[in-house]
């Protein structure tokens, strides 16, 4: 039996276990919190522009169950706001427990209020991982998904401070980095301007503390944009501290955007709650997440590991990542299908078989092997990736990678031998009776 031992159950960590437990390995997820998907419990947004690319070749390489998942969850589809073109909205009141029941479908044991604090090295070899509890659990092959977010010190240094965000680091202690622990060197992004981080690029706000006709929007068509008046508008500045530089749009900076994840998923890192109030529509406002949003947000990649495309990281024998931990990379999706290679490599890798890089003339592919060269050439770490606009999605375009015909993706994800690929079992799993 090969034993894969995961530590953080965001999506990265889901699209890790889905993979791992499909190739036939026995896996283990460990979360800090009590609840699964991190951030993913207030965002929301799949298949936007390039997004909807990767979505399809991701189902059709046996990641389908986890975005069929996402379907079933969604309160809208193709939905088109500025700068993106049909997108997916999931309710965030609604996927955790639906991907909790996904995971232990597939034989996953997800155990949570698990923080992991540190490992235990044999060498170069990860033995076991190590719980605040003092718990040692032990396995063949781990997958660090811990993410770049947090601890509270990060936010007091490069931000303003704990927001109160959905990572609920004063309750259940902030993120450890597994590679770290493990002795690898991490590096941090870079906003625009230089400085470290950036902050998480959208805020929550409670649907009831809306005007009822922005809320009747927001029900019946998933998106509503709402113009600033001239003296409120903060300007561009504010969009250049964003995670998500795809939605760094003028649009963005004289417009409300808001998103119908159940919440009012609000398109700003941060907005002053005295500001917010004096615009029409928004005199009652009050934020969700995070809840000192009027003064700002997570900060995010503060922690990411050197690693090959494969995702094994760098300077450890056994060791995979993804999501942000493998790089500057934004999104759900992103993290689901990197995820996904980690979590097959890990069981390949137990195996003694030879790790799998996916082909770059699929888009997943590509933008693994971009991330990787962008970062080790450093030009990367200022950049933020993703499938759904800014610099990646460009050279998606210019590449003829993006594509919503599915049956073209599939035929791409055949011709490449990768069809199913997340779906085959390398190893049978044995049954206790």
């Amino acid at each position: 039996m090969v034993r894969v031992v995961i530590g953080g159950g965001g999506w990265a960590g889901t699209g890790a276990a889905v993979a791992a437990a499909q190739a036939g390995a026995e896996v283990t997820v460990l979360e800090r919190t009590d609840m699964l998907l991190g951030t993913g419990l207030v965002g929301g947004i799949m298949r936007n522009n390039g997004r909807f690319t990767a979505t399809e070749e991701a189902i059709a390489m046996g990641l389908g169950d986890i975005f069929h998942v996402v379907d079933q969850c969604a309160r809208h589809k193709n939905v088109d706001f500025p700068g993106h073109r049909h997108a997916t909205l999931y309710d965030v009141a609604k996927i955790e427990p639906a991907i909790r029941h996904l995971l232990q479908k597939k034989g996953v044991q997800v155990r949570t209020r698990s923080r992991v604090k540190d490992v235990i090295m044999d060498g170069t070899r990860i033995q076991a991982l190590v719980l605040d509890s003092g718990e040692k659990v032990e396995g063949d092959v781990f997958i660090d998904t811990t993410g770049s977010a947090g601890p509270m010190p990060n936010c007091t240094k490069y931000g303003n401070g704990c927001a109160m965000c959905i990572l609920r680091c004063p309750t259940f202690g902030g993120r450890v980095s597994i590679a770290a622990r493990a002795g690898v060197k991490e590096f941090m992004g870079r906003k625009a301007d230089g400085s470290i981080g950036a902050m998480s690029g959208s805020c929550k706000l409670h649907k009831e503390s809306l005007d009822k006709k922005i809320v009747e929007q927001l029900d019946k068509e998933g998106v509503a944009v709402i113009p600033i008046p001239e003296h409120l508008r903060k300007g561009k500045d504010i969009l250049a501290k964003k995670a998500c530089q795809q939605y760094a749009l003028a649009e963005f900076a004289e417009n409300i955007i808001l998103l119908d994840t159940g919440h009012a998923k609000l398109m700003s890192p941060t907005y002053p709650l005295d500001m917010l109030r004096q615009i029409p529509g928004f005199e009652n406002a009050r934020f969700e997440d995070p809840y000192a949003g009027g003064i700002g947000n997570s900060m995010r990649y503060m922690a990411m590991a050197p690693r090959d495309n494969a995702l094994k990281v760098e300077g450890v024998d056994n060791l995979f990542c993804a999501g942000e931990k493998a790089g500057p990379m934004v999104g759900h999706t992103e993290a689901v299908v990197t995820g996904g290679l980690a979590g097959h490599n890990a069981v390949r890798y137990a195996l003694g078989e030879e790790l799998l890089v996916i082909p770059e003339n699929l888009a997943i592919g590509d933008f693994i092997a971009h991330v990787n060269e962008k970062i080790k050439s450093g030009e990367g770490l200022g950049q933020k990736f993703t499938f759904s606009g800014s610099v990646y999605f460009q050279r998606m375009v210019e590449k003829g990678l993006y594509t919503t015909d599915v049956e073209t993706i599939r035929q791409r994800v055949e011709e490449n031998g990768m069809a199913r690929i997340f779906g085959r079992p390398l190893v049978q799993r044995q049954l206790v009776i």
